[in-house]
């Protein structure tokens, strides 16, 4: 199951002061990280397509990092710890702002039905990456270079001055890292279960 194998990476990789009282509060009845989908409509639009998701990009960005290119040319490393930190709470700004709703859609006949689907509503609008940055440091410390990974992740799909990302991926390599394994997640890893 998604949820054991996400708490054995996680209690097996992040040791750092605060990560147990953030797993807790990932685990409380206070959020819904384990049951909340990805999106409302897009990758992973169902229950428990938020953990799903945060594995895909767990396993794509270990993946990435093994390229020989990427250790050896780029010189791009991170410990296990800063890997499990960025991939697997990247999105935590996704918390607790899904609410299950009906959508009406034509089906093979042409006839109008409802289907079950999510509606977005953030209650704390602090942006995307940005928000889950927060999110984690109200528990743990980041380095700078994991902040800025988590920040920038959306890479240029998001809506941020483009500049700022380019200049964030040439002084912090793996937010690149981690934007790529995001991509490859949502866009091909998820793109067949929709």
């Amino acid at each position: 199951m998604k949820k054991e194998e996400f708490i054995n990476i996680y209690r097996s990789n992040i040791q750092r002061q605060g990560s147990e009282e953030l797993l807790q509060y990932l685990l409380s009845d206070q959020c819904d990280f384990f049951t909340a989908p990805a999106s409302t409509r897009f990758h992973l639009s169902y229950e428990s397509g938020l953990v799903e998701h945060s594995l895909n990009v767990y396993y794509a960005l270990k993946a990435y990092l093994q390229r020989d290119e990427v250790k050896n040319q780029y010189g791009v490393i991170a410990t296990e710890e800063s890997i499990a930190i960025i991939a697997l709470l990247h999105d935590l700004c996704k918390i607790n702002v899904y609410r299950k709703s009906m959508r009406n859609v034509k089906d093979p006949t042409g006839k109008w039905i409802q289907v079950p689907s999510y509606d977005y509503q953030d209650d704390i609008p602090y942006g995307h990456g940005e928000k889950s940055v927060y999110i984690i440091s109200g528990f743990m410390k980041l380095s700078r270079e994991e902040a800025f990974a988590i920040r920038y992740h959306m890479g240029f799909s998001d809506t941020e001055e483009k500049n700022n990302v380019s200049r964030a991926f040439s002084l912090f390599p793996l937010a690149f890292c981690l934007s790529v394994a995001d991509m490859e997640a949502t866009f091909f890893l998820e793109a067949s279960k929709e």
